[in-house]
C-alpha cells in the first residue's frame, strides 16, 4: 500500500461502525444516516447472526446503505461476502480468520481495502506478509455482539504489533464505547470498531460524536507525547 492510501485509510479508521439489521433498535437506514452524521468515518455491513437477512433481503439492505456511505462520502466494506462485494463494488471487504483466505481474497480484489481480524502475533505477521491493509485486533473488552468471539486481550496485543515497529494500520474491537475509546488509541490504534456503542444508542449521531471527540482527544495526546 502506498503511504498516501496507508495515511488516508488511517485517518478513515477513526470512528469505524459495524452494523447489520439486527443489531439496530430503529431502521438500519436510519441509523446509519445519523451516524454518519455524527462522525462515523469508515462502515462495515455485516449481516450474521440470529435474524439476519440473508438473499434477496440482504442484498438489498446493502445496496440502500452503500447509498447512504456515498452520499457522505464514506467508506463502505462488506464483512465476508466476496460475491456481494463485487456486485456492489464495495470498497473493500472484511474477513476473519475462519473465513477466505487473505492471499485468495487478495487475488480477487487487487485494488479494494482489505481488513482482517487478528487475535495474536503469528496471525498479525501472516496478515501483513499477506497483504492486509489494516488489522481488526481484539477483542479488547468482552462482548456480547459475536457470541464466537475469542478469548479478551485489552490492549496488549496492539502494544505489541507496534512495540515490533509494524505500521499498518489498526482498527481495535470488541467491547468499545466512549469511555473506552482513549486507552484503545493511546495503545496504538488508529481507530476503533462500535457496533452497539451506537446502533443500540438512543442517539447514535450523539454516540458517534462522543466516539470521534474521544478519538481525536486521544490522537493529541499522542501527538504531543
Amino acid at each position: 500500500m502506498s503511504n498516501l492510501k496507508n495515511e488516508t485509510l488511517r485517518e478513515a479508521l477513526g470512528v469505524y461502525f459495524i452494523m447489520g439489521s439486527q443489531n439496530c433498535i430503529t431502521s438500519p437506514q436510519k441509523t446509519l444516516d445519523l451516524a454518519l452524521n455524527g462522525g462515523v468515518s469508515i462502515f462495515q455491513f455485516r449481516e450474521k447472526g440470529e435474524g439476519a437477512f440473508v438473499g434477496t433481503e440482504k442484498r438489498q439492505l446493502a445496496k440502500e446503505l452503500q447509498a447512504i456511505c456515498r452520499k457522505n462520502n464514506t467508506l463502505f466494506i462488506v464483512n465476508d461476502d466476496l460475491e456481494l462485494a463485487k456486485e456492489l463494488d464495495a470498497d473493500g471487504i472484511h474477513i476473519g480468520q475462519d473465513d477466505e483466505d487473505l492471499q485468495y481474497v487478495r487475488r480477487e480484489f487487487p485494488d479494494k481495502i482489505i481488513g482482517i481480524s487478528a487475535h495474536t502475533l503469528e496471525e498479525v505477521e501472516k496478515a501483513v506478509a499477506g497483504g492486509a491493509d489494516y488489522l481488526g485486533v481484539g477483542p479488547i473488552y468482552a462482548t456480547e455482539t459475536k457470541k464466537d468471539a475469542k478469548e479478551v486481550k485489552g490492549t496488549t496485543l496492539i502494544e505489541q504489533i507496534r512495540d515490533l515497529g509494524y505500521t499498518i494500520p489498526i482498527v481495535g474491537i470488541g467491547g468499545i464505547n466512549a469511555k473506552r475509546t482513549q486507552e484503545v488509541i493511546l495503545a496504538g490504534a488508529d481507530g476503533v470498531s462500535v457496533i452497539t456503542a451506537i446502533s443500540k444508542a438512543e442517539s447514535p449521531d450523539k454516540a458517534s460524536q462522543e466516539i470521534k471527540s474521544e478519538v481525536t482527544q486521544a490522537k493529541k495526546i499522542k501527538f504531543t507525547k
